[in-house]
């Protein structure tokens, strides 16, 4: 708790503030997690938007279904409904209050982001064979998890 005295004004104004928070598989997209809102004053609210929520709940299931994985495998993510197939997880954020993003690649090595609203949330977690020029499996879980410890 710090000492700063604020308004009920400002403390309503900062919290309504939207935030947006992502970590990607690659250390060089984005170090130690971005926040495109950068630059903008935050203060901390004590309840979590549906988006951070689904963001940190996803986070959990990814490490999970990752420690199952060989080091022949990465995880990919395929969506319900329409016509987006799979994407290779390469990066995940969250927009303040109800927007979950999805960064990767298609099948056919296309980049590909998906933006979606928490309600239409459903996943399916796959395991892909690793690209070939990788001797190392990308592991976003463990990043993902990482950055949510040091926040």
């Amino acid at each position: 708790m710090d000492d700063e005295i604020r308004t009920a004004a400002e403390a309503a104004e900062d919290a309504a503030i939207p935030r947006c928070h992502e970590v990607h598989a690659d250390p060089e997209t984005c170090k130690g997690g971005r926040d495109v809102t950068e630059g903008v004053r935050l203060t901390p609210v004590k309840e979590k938007s549906e988006a951070q929520w689904a963001y940190e709940r996803l986070i959990l299931y990814i490490q999970n279904f990752e420690k199952t994985l060989d080091n022949e495998h990465e995880i990919a993510i395929g969506f319900a409904g329409g016509d987006t197939g799979v994407i290779r997880i390469e990066g995940m954020g969250f927009f303040d209050p109800d927007i979950v993003t999805f960064y990767g690649s298609d099948a056919g090595g296309v980049k590909t982001q998906l933006i979606q609203h928490v309600t239409q949330l459903s996943v399916m977690l796959r395991a892909l064979p690793k690209k070939i020029d990788h001797v190392e499996p990308n592991r976003i879980g463990f990043r993902l998890v990482e950055d949510l410890e040091t926040a």
